[in-house]
Protein backbone atom coordinates (compact mmCIF):
# COMPACT_ATOMS: atom_id res chain seq x y z
CA UNK A 1 0.00 0.00 0.00
CA UNK A 2 1.14 3.30 -1.01
CA UNK A 3 1.99 5.94 1.76
CA UNK A 4 -0.61 8.36 1.05
CA UNK A 5 -3.34 5.88 0.82
CA UNK A 6 -2.11 4.81 4.24
CA UNK A 7 -2.57 8.51 5.56
CA UNK A 8 -6.12 8.85 3.94
CA UNK A 9 -6.72 5.27 5.37
CA UNK A 10 -5.62 6.64 9.24
CA UNK A 11 -7.42 9.89 8.91
CA UNK A 12 -11.02 7.75 7.89
CA UNK A 13 -10.53 5.46 10.34
CA UNK A 14 -9.32 8.97 13.31
CA UNK A 15 -13.38 10.40 11.91
CA UNK A 16 -15.11 7.11 12.36
CA UNK A 17 -13.26 5.02 14.81
CA UNK A 18 -11.73 6.99 17.26
CA UNK A 19 -14.53 10.51 16.88
CA UNK A 20 -11.45 12.88 16.70
CA UNK A 21 -13.49 16.30 15.14
CA UNK A 22 -12.70 17.81 11.95
CA UNK A 23 -10.26 19.98 13.24
CA UNK A 24 -7.95 17.89 14.37
CA UNK A 25 -7.90 15.15 11.41
CA UNK A 26 -7.21 18.22 9.13
CA UNK A 27 -4.52 19.72 11.51
CA UNK A 28 -2.92 15.59 11.72
CA UNK A 29 -3.32 15.39 8.16
CA UNK A 30 -1.52 18.75 7.62
CA UNK A 31 1.58 17.98 9.94
CA UNK A 32 2.27 14.00 8.32
CA UNK A 33 2.60 16.22 5.04
CA UNK A 34 4.89 18.88 6.54
CA UNK A 35 7.07 15.84 7.91
CA UNK A 36 6.88 14.07 4.39
CA UNK A 37 8.02 17.20 2.57
CA UNK A 38 10.84 17.86 5.24
CA UNK A 39 12.09 14.14 4.55
CA UNK A 40 11.93 14.39 0.75
CA UNK A 41 10.59 12.16 -2.03
CA UNK A 42 12.81 9.13 -0.65
CA UNK A 43 10.41 8.93 2.42
CA UNK A 44 7.13 7.60 0.62
CA UNK A 45 6.55 4.20 1.63
CA UNK A 46 4.97 2.99 4.95
CA UNK A 47 8.27 1.37 5.59
CA UNK A 48 10.58 4.30 5.07
CA UNK A 49 8.41 6.79 7.03
CA UNK A 50 8.62 4.33 9.64
CA UNK A 51 12.43 3.86 9.29
CA UNK A 52 13.14 7.65 9.95
CA UNK A 53 15.81 8.06 12.61
CA UNK A 54 15.17 10.31 15.99
CA UNK A 55 17.66 13.12 15.08
CA UNK A 56 15.33 13.78 11.66
CA UNK A 57 12.51 13.72 13.82
CA UNK A 58 13.91 15.95 16.23
CA UNK A 59 15.58 17.58 13.10
CA UNK A 60 12.17 18.80 11.78
CA UNK A 61 10.84 19.63 14.94
CA UNK A 62 13.72 22.44 15.60
CA UNK A 63 13.15 23.59 11.93
CA UNK A 64 9.58 24.11 13.29
CA UNK A 65 10.69 26.43 16.31
CA UNK A 66 12.32 28.31 13.48
CA UNK A 67 9.81 29.33 11.78
CA UNK A 68 8.27 30.73 14.96
CA UNK A 69 5.42 27.64 15.78
CA UNK A 70 4.66 27.61 19.20
CA UNK A 71 5.76 24.80 21.83
CA UNK A 72 1.54 23.87 21.86
CA UNK A 73 1.40 23.82 17.91
CA UNK A 74 4.51 21.77 17.82
CA UNK A 75 2.95 18.95 20.57
CA UNK A 76 0.29 18.68 18.36
CA UNK A 77 2.53 18.05 15.28
CA UNK A 78 4.48 15.11 17.22
CA UNK A 79 0.52 13.85 18.51
CA UNK A 80 -0.78 13.67 14.66
CA UNK A 81 3.35 11.77 13.93
CA UNK A 82 2.81 9.60 16.86
CA UNK A 83 -0.50 8.82 15.63
CA UNK A 84 0.38 7.70 12.24
CA UNK A 85 3.69 6.13 13.04
CA UNK A 86 1.17 3.69 15.65
CA UNK A 87 -1.43 3.35 12.75
CA UNK A 88 1.61 1.96 10.29
CA UNK A 89 3.24 0.19 12.88
CA UNK A 90 -0.49 -1.90 13.99
CA UNK A 91 -1.01 -2.75 10.24
CA UNK A 92 2.27 -4.18 10.36
CA UNK A 93 4.65 -2.04 8.32
CA UNK A 94 7.15 -1.78 11.06
CA UNK A 95 8.15 -0.52 14.50
CA UNK A 96 7.56 3.15 15.48
CA UNK A 97 10.30 3.02 17.43
CA UNK A 98 11.63 6.87 16.42
CA UNK A 99 8.35 8.03 17.40
CA UNK A 100 8.24 7.04 21.14
CA UNK A 101 11.91 8.22 21.79
CA UNK A 102 11.05 11.79 20.68
CA UNK A 103 10.26 13.94 23.33
CA UNK A 104 8.21 16.92 22.52
CA UNK A 105 8.82 20.80 24.09
CA UNK A 106 7.78 21.45 27.45
CA UNK A 107 4.62 23.66 27.80
CA UNK A 108 4.41 26.51 30.35
CA UNK A 109 0.60 25.81 31.48
CA UNK A 110 -0.77 28.95 32.15
CA UNK A 111 -4.26 29.02 34.68
CA UNK A 112 -7.50 30.07 32.93
CA UNK A 113 -8.11 33.51 33.15
CA UNK A 114 -12.16 33.71 34.30
CA UNK A 115 -13.84 36.88 33.81
CA UNK A 116 -15.19 39.00 37.14
CA UNK A 117 -18.64 38.26 37.41
CA UNK A 118 -20.36 41.17 36.79
CA UNK A 119 -17.91 41.48 33.45
CA UNK A 120 -19.03 37.89 32.79
CA UNK A 121 -22.90 39.13 33.25
CA UNK A 122 -22.38 41.95 31.30
CA UNK A 123 -21.48 40.32 28.08
CA UNK A 124 -24.99 38.64 27.77
CA UNK A 125 -27.02 42.02 27.72
CA UNK A 126 -27.58 44.10 24.62
CA UNK A 127 -27.52 47.47 26.66
CA UNK A 128 -23.75 46.73 27.09
CA UNK A 129 -23.23 47.02 23.12
CA UNK A 130 -26.33 49.67 22.66
CA UNK A 131 -24.20 52.31 21.62
CA UNK A 132 -22.57 50.64 18.37
CA UNK A 133 -24.08 51.42 15.11
CA UNK A 134 -25.66 47.46 14.94
CA UNK A 135 -28.90 46.60 13.97
CA UNK A 136 -30.74 45.30 17.48
CA UNK A 137 -31.10 41.84 15.85
CA UNK A 138 -27.73 41.41 15.65
CA UNK A 139 -26.68 42.22 19.16
CA UNK A 140 -29.27 40.17 20.62
CA UNK A 141 -28.02 37.29 18.70
CA UNK A 142 -24.13 38.38 20.04
CA UNK A 143 -25.49 38.33 23.90
CA UNK A 144 -27.25 35.22 23.40
CA UNK A 145 -24.66 33.43 22.35
CA UNK A 146 -22.45 34.61 24.94
CA UNK A 147 -25.50 34.20 27.42
CA UNK A 148 -24.75 29.80 26.52
CA UNK A 149 -20.98 30.27 26.78
CA UNK A 150 -21.49 32.03 30.63
CA UNK A 151 -24.68 30.64 31.52
CA UNK A 152 -23.73 27.15 30.24
CA UNK A 153 -20.16 26.46 29.81
CA UNK A 154 -20.31 25.84 26.12
CA UNK A 155 -17.78 26.17 23.86
CA UNK A 156 -18.23 28.71 20.64
CA UNK A 157 -18.54 25.29 18.48
CA UNK A 158 -20.79 23.67 20.51
CA UNK A 159 -23.01 26.73 20.62
CA UNK A 160 -22.94 27.88 16.89
CA UNK A 161 -23.90 24.00 16.10
CA UNK A 162 -26.95 23.99 17.85
CA UNK A 163 -30.41 23.62 15.33
CA UNK A 164 -33.30 25.96 15.34
CA UNK A 165 -35.04 22.26 17.16
CA UNK A 166 -32.88 23.16 20.16
CA UNK A 167 -33.80 26.63 21.03
CA UNK A 168 -34.94 25.99 24.87
CA UNK A 169 -38.51 26.65 25.45
CA UNK A 170 -38.53 27.79 29.42
CA UNK A 171 -35.91 27.53 31.81
CA UNK A 172 -35.44 23.41 33.30
CA UNK A 173 -35.07 22.41 29.50
CA UNK A 174 -31.75 21.08 28.73
CA UNK A 175 -29.93 21.34 25.96
CA UNK A 176 -27.98 17.74 24.42
CA UNK A 177 -24.49 18.95 23.23
CA UNK A 178 -21.65 17.09 21.51
CA UNK A 179 -18.09 18.01 22.54
CA UNK A 180 -14.90 17.12 21.73
CA UNK A 181 -14.46 13.71 20.83
CA UNK A 182 -18.27 13.08 20.48
CA UNK A 183 -18.31 12.99 24.06
CA UNK A 184 -22.35 14.05 24.78
CA UNK A 185 -23.69 15.75 27.81
CA UNK A 186 -26.65 17.39 29.20
CA UNK A 187 -26.52 21.43 30.34
CA UNK A 188 -29.62 22.69 31.98
CA UNK A 189 -31.24 25.99 30.46
CA UNK A 190 -31.38 29.00 32.55
CA UNK A 191 -33.66 31.66 32.69
CA UNK A 192 -31.33 33.94 31.26
CA UNK A 193 -30.48 31.70 28.43
CA UNK A 194 -34.39 31.50 27.37
CA UNK A 195 -34.99 34.76 27.50
CA UNK A 196 -31.78 35.74 25.41
CA UNK A 197 -32.62 33.39 22.79
CA UNK A 198 -36.56 34.55 23.02
CA UNK A 199 -35.40 37.57 22.47
CA UNK A 200 -33.10 37.33 19.64
CA UNK A 201 -35.41 35.08 17.62
CA UNK A 202 -38.41 37.21 17.79
CA UNK A 203 -36.07 40.07 16.36
CA UNK A 204 -34.10 37.90 13.49
CA UNK A 205 -35.01 39.05 10.59
CA UNK A 206 -34.15 35.32 9.29
CA UNK A 207 -36.08 32.44 10.14
CA UNK A 208 -35.33 28.94 9.50
CA UNK A 209 -36.90 25.68 9.83
CA UNK A 210 -36.50 23.37 12.80
CA UNK A 211 -32.98 21.85 10.93
CA UNK A 212 -31.56 24.96 10.11
CA UNK A 213 -28.73 26.84 12.57
CA UNK A 214 -29.75 28.01 15.55
CA UNK A 215 -27.56 31.49 14.86
CA UNK A 216 -27.53 33.21 11.63
CA UNK A 217 -25.00 35.66 10.55
CA UNK A 218 -26.24 38.94 8.58
CA UNK A 219 -27.03 37.68 5.67
CA UNK A 220 -28.99 34.35 7.10
CA UNK A 221 -26.22 31.78 6.22
CA UNK A 222 -24.79 30.13 9.49
CA UNK A 223 -22.96 32.37 11.85
CA UNK A 224 -19.23 32.49 11.40
CA UNK A 225 -17.09 31.98 14.76
CA UNK A 226 -15.01 35.01 13.97
CA UNK A 227 -18.13 37.06 14.41
CA UNK A 228 -18.39 36.55 18.19
CA UNK A 229 -14.73 36.82 18.32
CA UNK A 230 -14.89 40.37 16.84
CA UNK A 231 -17.85 40.79 18.98
CA UNK A 232 -15.85 40.12 22.48
CA UNK A 233 -13.59 42.83 20.69
CA UNK A 234 -16.08 45.11 21.24
CA UNK A 235 -17.41 44.64 24.56
CA UNK A 236 -14.03 44.75 25.69
CA UNK A 237 -13.32 48.25 24.94
CA UNK A 238 -17.34 49.11 26.03
CA UNK A 239 -15.86 47.06 29.22
CA UNK A 240 -12.56 48.11 29.87
CA UNK A 241 -11.46 44.14 29.79
CA UNK A 242 -8.18 42.46 29.09
CA UNK A 243 -6.98 40.87 25.83
CA UNK A 244 -7.54 37.69 27.98
CA UNK A 245 -11.56 38.13 27.90
CA UNK A 246 -12.45 36.16 24.96
CA UNK A 247 -15.19 33.85 24.23
CA UNK A 248 -13.85 30.90 25.48
CA UNK A 249 -12.67 32.96 29.25
CA UNK A 250 -16.96 32.62 29.22
CA UNK A 251 -16.63 29.04 29.89
CA UNK A 252 -13.44 29.44 31.94
CA UNK A 253 -15.67 31.83 33.99
CA UNK A 254 -18.79 29.49 34.40
CA UNK A 255 -16.90 26.81 35.70
CA UNK A 256 -14.80 29.15 38.25
CA UNK A 257 -17.81 31.18 39.33
CA UNK A 258 -19.46 27.66 39.85
CA UNK A 259 -17.21 26.65 41.92
CA UNK A 260 -16.94 29.63 44.00
CA UNK A 261 -20.29 28.94 44.65
CA UNK A 262 -19.88 25.91 46.24
CA UNK A 263 -19.86 23.67 42.95
CA UNK A 264 -19.41 19.78 43.01
CA UNK A 265 -15.84 19.05 41.03
CA UNK A 266 -17.26 16.37 39.68
CA UNK A 267 -20.90 17.73 38.44
CA UNK A 268 -18.47 20.55 36.93
CA UNK A 269 -16.67 17.99 34.72
CA UNK A 270 -19.77 16.74 33.29
CA UNK A 271 -21.26 20.03 32.54
CA UNK A 272 -18.26 21.07 30.99
CA UNK A 273 -17.69 18.03 29.38
CA UNK A 274 -14.00 17.28 30.50
CA UNK A 275 -12.84 13.23 29.76
CA UNK A 276 -11.07 13.58 32.67
CA UNK A 277 -11.43 15.12 36.07
CA UNK A 278 -7.96 16.59 36.10
CA UNK A 279 -8.25 18.74 33.58
CA UNK A 280 -11.36 20.15 35.95
CA UNK A 281 -9.55 20.63 38.73
CA UNK A 282 -6.82 23.54 37.38
CA UNK A 283 -10.19 26.13 38.34
CA UNK A 284 -9.25 24.84 41.92
CA UNK A 285 -5.91 26.19 41.71
CA UNK A 286 -7.89 29.42 39.44
CA UNK A 287 -10.04 29.55 42.82
CA UNK A 288 -6.69 29.40 45.66
CA UNK A 289 -4.86 31.93 43.46
CA UNK A 290 -8.12 34.09 43.41
CA UNK A 291 -8.66 33.97 47.11
CA UNK A 292 -4.72 34.32 48.06
CA UNK A 293 -4.62 37.73 45.83
CA UNK A 294 -7.99 39.01 47.57
CA UNK A 295 -6.01 38.26 50.90
CA UNK A 296 -2.88 39.73 49.91
CA UNK A 297 -4.32 42.72 48.86
CA UNK A 298 -6.80 43.21 52.16
CA UNK A 299 -5.25 41.42 54.81
CA UNK A 300 -2.58 44.06 57.07
CA UNK A 301 -0.05 42.01 57.37
CA UNK A 302 -0.29 39.96 54.06
CA UNK A 303 2.92 41.87 53.18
Amino acid sequence: MLLEECRIAWLRALSHERLYSAKTIEAYGRDVLQFLAFLGPESRSPESFLAVRPADLRLFLAERREKGVESRSIMRQLAGLRSFARYLEREGHGHASAFKAVKGPRIRKGLPRPLAPQDARATAATATRAGEAREPWILARDAAVFALLYGGGLRISEALSLKRRDAPRSAGDVLTITGKGGKVRQVPVLPLIVDSIATYLALSPWKTGPEGPLFLGAKGGPLSPRIIQLAMESLRGALGLPDSATPHALRHSFATHLLARGGDLRTIQELLGHASLSTTQVYTEVDTARLMATYKAAHPRAG
